[in-house]
């Protein structure tokens, strides 16, 4: 049985999903863009700010489910500009051990929800 994974320390869902979804001891995260939950507002102009939101926003949905960033086995980046990606992974890289790091993949797209810069979302396992 599925169990619905939502906080307020992340945006609200801005379409027809949740947050996450727990199945048994796997919890799959929607993508998370980054908008700042305390205000609704999307942190914009710098994309190590932006990386950084979408990874606190993860983080606050892991520890809804009660998770770390240590039960992540996966992660999709979804970016506008692959010329970022030095700048994304450095700030991405900082939420996890080399060692234990997930598995990944990174695409360019060419547009993403509120025409933000990136997106992430997570699975991850208990």
């Amino acid at each position: 049985m599925k169990k619905i994974i939502n906080t307020p320390n992340a945006p609200a869902p801005i379409g027809p999903y949740n947050q996450a979804v727990l199945i048994k001891d796997i919890l799959y995260i929607s993508g998370q863009i980054p908008i700042d939950p305390s205000t609704g507002s999307l942190v914009e102009g710098d994309i190590k700010k932006e990386t950084k939101q979408s990874m606190e926003n993860l983080k606050a949905i892991l520890s809804e489910a009660n998770m770390t960033f240590e039960h992540v086995i996966k992660t999709s980046i979804f970016i506008k500009d692959m010329h970022q990606f030095s700048e994304i992974n450095e700030v991405y890289g900082s939420y996890f051990d080399v060692e234990t790091a997930p598995a990944r993949e990174t695409v360019e797209v060419a547009n993403l929800p509120a025409f933000v810069n990136v997106e992430i979302s997570m699975i991850a396992v208990k």
